[in-house]
């Protein structure tokens, strides 16, 4: 059983609770137990996780949050940072699902959010378990 890391960011509350619906039943359905932190936004998001791998307390993570497109350069800057941070500690071994959703309006933010609907939460639990069980075989074949 593996122990995974959500780490969300509670700046849309309605949307990341719909994430984390999503989240939670695909890791229930895989058999595995979870624990949640919430951060402000999502640049936050890989300097918890990054923290948190410190800890040694978790096999996997899943990262959660929605960048909504605004009038200013600032979409731009939080969406591209926050998946660069990801993919830096993915590259360096970590197995990271990125399920923050980078969008240009809320109905899309929900409509990708929702359980019932694309569940991109849930695809992110599904990356994060396949990158831990690839890990978890390579380690093997040693």
């Amino acid at each position: 059983m593996a122990r995974i890391l959500i780490v969300g960011a509670g700046f849309y509350d309605h949307i990341f609770a719909l994430q984390l619906a999503g989240a939670r039943a695909a890791i229930a359905a895989a058999g595995h137990v979870h624990e949640m932190l919430t951060v402000p936004g999502a640049l936050e998001i890989p300097a918890a996780i990054a923290l948190a791998a410190d800890s040694g307390r978790f096999d996997a993570f899943v990262a959660l949050g929605c960048v909504i497109r605004g009038e200013t350069f600032h979409f731009e800057i939080v969406a591209t940072e926050s998946a660069r941070a990801i993919m830096a500690l993915t590259l360096d071994g970590l197995p990271i699902g990125n399920g923050i959703l980078t969008v240009e309006n809320e109905a899309q933010a929900l409509i990708r959010a929702d359980p019932a609907q694309k569940n991109k939460a849930g695809e992110a639990v599904a990356a994060a378990l396949a990158l831990l069980d690839l890990k978890v075989r390579l380690a093997g074949q040693g």
